[in-house]
């Protein structure tokens, strides 16, 4: 048996991106075990692919902020002895970043990796004992779909599959039809108007389907109640791991939302997705998946609330 293991941490829409290489790699060597080391927020999410035989967390996003730390240097040494209790036969970082190639370094195995002209950090490459080039133009999906392809020893094909089932993912069926509206983003440029959310929102309960507005953190939390105030019906679930999160998105009639990971994962869960691009372009990194998919608006050029009610109209 083959031990492979692909470090790709963060963020939520490149590990959501990185599900499809794994699916693959699983198709094209069976016999494989598969590990994955991804920062402990998303630990769940990765947990669901059926592929993955172990998940091994990493707080490196914790951990900057108390560096020097003893306890955070504690948990520092515990994960690096985690991370070295099993040799691979494989390591592929397909995330290509300093801190990822230094975690792939800590590994013990046959190292792979970007090269220093094919990632966003050319210095990375020094930890690879294999280095591949792999063409920045293509989509996120197709680049971690070639390198694991490369340092696996087979070409990438067929259609996108991020190894998720909806179905089974799915609660039990409800009355209500419900509309994931995502409309949380770390980065302002990337946000949409409260206005049209609010204009969306009322429609589709006009529609009979029920308006809900995850939140990641507080500040998120207060737009996701003061939407809700405005739109008749509507809910703000409390918190939830991802691994709920996709639950909820896997059950909803709809995801509408802002370029963010959630997003990635609705198109992942193949719920019919409306994609609103604000302050960011969508060709490299926009949704990919099986269900149907609409693209609005792109950097410095957001869609209008009639846009999108026009574009949900048109969904199946």
């Amino acid at each position: 048996m083959t031990d492979v293991l692909f470090i790709k941490t963060s963020s939520l829409g490149d590990v959501i991106h990185h599900m499809p290489a794994l699916t693959e790699a699983r198709r094209q060597r069976p016999d494989a075990r598969f590990a994955w080391v991804v920062e402990e927020a998303f630990a769940p999410l990765a947990a669901l692919h059926p592929a993955v035989a172990e998940v091994i967390p990493v707080a490196s996003r914790r951990w900057r902020s108390a560096l020097t730390h003893p306890a955070t240097m504690r948990e520092i040494v515990a994960f690096r002895t985690e991370l070295r209790r099993r040799t691979y036969d494989v390591v592929i970082d397909t995330q290509g970043l300093v801190r990822t190639g230094l975690i792939a370094w800590f590994a013990r195995g046959r190292r792979h990796g970007y090269d220093a002209r094919s990632i966003r950090e050319p210095f990375a490459a020094r930890f690879y004992d294999v280095s591949h080039q792999v063409s920045r133009a293509g989509h996120a999906i197709a680049r971690n779909r070639a390198l694991t392809g490369l340092a696996l020893g087979y070409a990438p094909q067929g259609e996108i599959d991020y190894g998720l089932d909806r179905a089974a993912l799915a609660p039990q069926a409800s009355a209500e039809r419900t509309a994931i509206l995502l409309h949380a983003t770390a980065q302002r440029g990337k946000e949409w108007g409260e206005g049209d959310w609010v204009a969306v929102g009322r429609a589709l309960r006009a529609r009979g389907i029920g308006p809900v507005l995850p939140w990641g953190a507080p500040a998120e939390r207060e737009r996701a109640e003061r939407l809700a105030g405005q739109i008749p019906g509507a809910r703000v679930p409390e918190r939830r791991p991802l691994d709920d999160v996709a639950r909820l998105l896997a059950g909803a009639r709809v995801a509408v939302g802002v370029d963010t990971g959630l997003l990635h994962l609705a198109a992942a869960l193949a719920v019919p997705t409306i994609a609103i691009f604000c302050g960011s372009e969508p060709g490299l990194t926009g949704p990919r998946g099986a269900g149907p998919i609409v693209t609005l608006g792109g950097r410095g050029a957001p869609p209008t609330a009639a846009e999108v009610l026009a574009a949900l109209e048109k969904l199946p």
